[in-house]
């Protein structure tokens, strides 16, 4: 049997490889052994469309996704507002780390042993294994378990991929001969195992699912403990007075979330650097005050003697020192809001060593002071320095919450576009990192939950119980990804691979199985939340996996669509009804939805009325992950078969922040594609004279003069009409589908019409709207 080639991008050039495993994914419209050429403001070809429909020039290099990067002063700006956002969550976590581990006064040696687990868990957790490991597995600068997953996907053939999003995405999966024997026999295992496939989808869109869950706890929980704090200056004050200012307060911090990342990060990293400066400066002071020794806690010999003198109890203590990195999730979650080089400085220069010496410090103070640990942070406040020590606390822990819901608008964010939720409103707040986003719903949505939170549990204790799972969940999660990511990505050999993942696997496990004592006692309140997530999640996804496969068997190309006959008027194909076409006077503008054959509405509209516009145009919006894209790189036309006169397909490239359709759009498709005819015939007579062709006056005189005819047709065909054809598409479920897919695809069917654009949010004029309506079975 004759090998496939497959694709591997190197570089910017797509070439066919062989492999010896599957198939790997093909972006639409590549034959084996093309290249795309190189990119123009107005492409040319006299090929003929592919089976697919798609031309070489319709994709170019800048559709891909790619990694934004930065360095001097904004890379330095990028890193300081960073510790503004991600820092405030895993930042506060002095304020209750040994409140919770401790249930009594604890001895010197087992203080001494806690706080060496403390400095070795935050070195080998987040430093080693999230800062210089995990964050090296981003997705072109996207970080959390979903963009795990989207990078396999794009080195292995493990995702199915909406039609539309298919031609930017950037595949490169390398060829078998390039990776050792082992790791090719692991892709191989994964790509043939439909088991594999479902268990790396459901972990990806799980991990996901937990971090959201934890956004609706932890702004719930920081706030809730901070105003909790006020109780040390005013025993007296109620509970109901706690919840109505905790309420309040969260309130506002999500009325600010449409001013974007930037400008929330610039307020709130002032904060978050002064709480830390200022636990550093505490345990110095309590250090050189009280008990010097606890230095000696950077062995691990001590965290070793630690769990051989307490044994079970020490396992179980493990559940209250998971804190300390609680909020590491959001540290790799909002890596798309700022980049890998400035959370690795902010991280390793700043917040690393603060956080390991304020635990220090704090040991130091609580070993010399019976019943310290009890409040680990306002007990340990040196003199004079309570009340503006509680100002910064309170400031703080209100801070925290911003990792974790900055972390929800990434990640969602990149599930939509991964088709696993329905397009909802997103807002880009800066057109300088196109990573930082706003999602309104998301935020009202997470508001409510954290008020209703709030005023459930009423307490921190209560929420703690419910809190920290889902973290240590994620990290293993991340975990095995990541080893999969080494393996057949960064190709690493086998058995170092297995060596690392052996070691912080076995770390994540000792404390995952002691978080999981709390799920009877709260616990399952976040986790029953993520399985909610999950299952909306992964029922949209296999939804829309359903209304791809059904469009898909519609979709066709335009030389088995339309015919010439003999006598050269134009027929439908024998499989379309065989009916002679007849002309409608006009420009007809299709709204093309994925950019390749042709549209399913033009297909609708020419069965109907057995008539086809003077000139047709398909148009296709794709959307890059830029601001705004050039005039001179936005628009790409091309003829979409030869024998079919007068069709075009303008693709329009355009960022988040262009506006594409307006009221003026015929003006724009017109000017389009009269330039393409234009610049088609100056090409056509320059590539007849490079190729040492003799172009005489009379040949060029022709051409002129088809060139002229053509624009004519053009020029009269817009001044009858210009007409806007979209598709109604309906779906309904097939005849004779079992009942559990039924039900699924009725669920879906029910989100997907209570979320659908209208079309007057395209403002297209409603005077030249056609609409082609037709139905699909699923």
């Amino acid at each position: 049997m004759t090998e496939l080639p497959h694709i591997r991008i190197a570089g910017d050039e797509i070439h066919p490889v062989r492999s010896k495993t599957g198939p790997a994914y093909l972006p639409p419209g590549f034959s084996h052994g093309r290249r795309p050429s190189s990119s123009k403001a107005l492409s040319i070809t006299d090929d003929v469309e592919d089976a697919s429909g798609l031309r070489e020039q319709d994709v170019k290099q800048g559709d891909h996704k790619g990694r934004q990067e930065f360095s001097g002063f904004v890379l330095a700006w990028l890193a300081y507002q960073s510790t503004g956002v991600i820092y405030g969550d895993i930042g506060t976590s002095p304020l209750y780390v040994y409140s919770s581990t401790f249930t009594s006064e604890p001895s010197h040696d087992d203080l001494l042993g806690v706080v060496s687990i403390i400095i070795w868990t935050l070195t080998l957790m987040v430093t080693i294994k999230y800062v210089l490991i995990v964050l090296l597995a981003d997705d072109d600068g996207e970080g959390g378990t979903f963009a795990l997953y989207s990078l396999l996907s794009r080195y292995a053939n493990i995702m199915k991929r909406d039609p539309k999003e298919a031609t930017t995405v950037k595949m490169e999966r390398f060829l078998s001969s390039d990776l050792k024997p082992t790791n090719r026999n692991i892709r191989t295992f994964i790509e043939g195992s439909a088991t594999v496939k479902v268990i790396l989808k459901v972990i990806g869109v799980l991990g996901v699912s937990l971090v959201m869950a934890d956004g609706v706890l932890t702004p719930a929980q920081s706030v809730l403990g901070a105003i909790q704090g006020l109780t040390v200056v005013k025993p007296d004050i109620t509970e109901r007075t706690i919840v109505g200012v905790t309420c309040a307060i969260l309130i506002l911090l999500f009325l600010i979330q449409p001013l974007g990342t930037t400008k929330i990060a610039s307020v709130f990293a002032p904060v978050v650097i002064v709480w830390l400066l200022l636990n550093l400066a505490f345990s110095i002071y309590n250090l050189a005050m009280f008990d010097s020794s606890m230095l000696k806690a950077f062995s691990p010999y001590f965290a070793g003697q630690y769990f051989v003198r307490n044994k079970t109890e020490a396992w179980k203590s493990l559940g209250g020192i998971l804190l300390v990195f609680t909020g590491v999730e959001a540290l790799f979650a909002d890596l798309g809001a700022f980049s890998r080089r400035a959370v690795q400085i902010s991280w390793l220069a700043f917040a690393y060593p603060c956080l390991i010496f304020t635990y220090i410090g704090q040991a130091a103070n609580i070993s010399q002071n019976p019943g310290a640990y009890k409040n680990p942070f306002f007990n340990t406040v040196p003199p004079y320095m309570f009340y503006p020590g509680l100002v910064v606390s309170i400031l703080a822990a209100i801070v925290a919450s911003q990792a974790m819901i900055t972390s929800t608008f990434q990640l969602l964010t990149q599930i939509i576009k991964q088709s696993y939720f329905p397009h909802i409103t997103t807002i880009h707040t800066s057109k300088k990192f196109v990573g930082q986003v706003y999602v309104p719903l998301a935020n009202w949505l997470l508001m409510i939950g954290t008020i209703i939170v709030t005023a459930v549990y009423h307490n921190t204790t209560k929420l703690g119980l419910a809190y920290g799972v889902c973290v240590i969940l994620v990290t293993f999660i991340t975990t095995c990804m990541v080893a999969i990511v080494a393996l057949i990505i960064w190709r690493i050999n086998a058995f170092i691979v297995l060596a690392g993942f052996i070691a912080l696997g076995a770390l994540d496990g000792l404390f995952l199985t002691s978080a999981l004592v709390k799920v009877p006692e709260g616990a399952w309140f976040t986790l029953v939340l993520g399985f909610i997530l999950s299952t909306i999640f992964t029922l949209w996804r296999y939804g829309k996996e359903n209304q791809w496969r059904s469009e898909g068997s519609d979709r066709v190309s335009l030389n088995k669509l339309i015919l010439r006959r003999d006598d050269g008027s134009l027929a439908l194909g024998d499989a379309y009804g065989g009916g002679e076409l007849t002309t409608v006077k006009g420009i007809g503008i299709f709204f093309d939805k994925t950019g390749w054959m042709a549209p399913t509405v033009y297909q609708q509209f020419l069965r109907k009325f057995e008539a086809a516009p003077e000139v047709t145009v398909f148009f296709h919006m794709r959307s890059l992950n830029a601001s705004t894209i050039p005039f001179e790189e936005r628009y790409t036309v091309s003829r979409v078969h030869p024998t079919v006169p007068s069709v075009f397909r303008l693709i329009v490239r355009h960022g988040y922040s262009d506006q594409i359709v307006t009221a003026d759009l015929a003006a724009l498709v017109f000017a389009q594609v009269r330039a393409f005819i234009m610049h088609e015939g100056g090409l056509k007579a320059a590539k007849a004279a490079a190729a040492g062709q003799d172009v005489d006056f009379e040949d060029d005189e022709i051409l002129g003069k088809t060139v002229a005819s053509e624009l004519a047709h053009l020029q009269k065909a817009r001044d009858s009409q210009v007409t806007y054809i979209v598709g109604k598409e309906q779906m309904r479920i097939r005849e004779g589908t079992n009942i559990f897919r039924r039900i699924a695809l009725a669920a879906f069917l029910w989100l997907r019409d209570n979320t659908r654009t209208s079309l007057a949010s395209m403002k297209i004029p409603v005077d030249r709207l056609v609409e082609v309506g037709f139905i699909n079975e699923i």
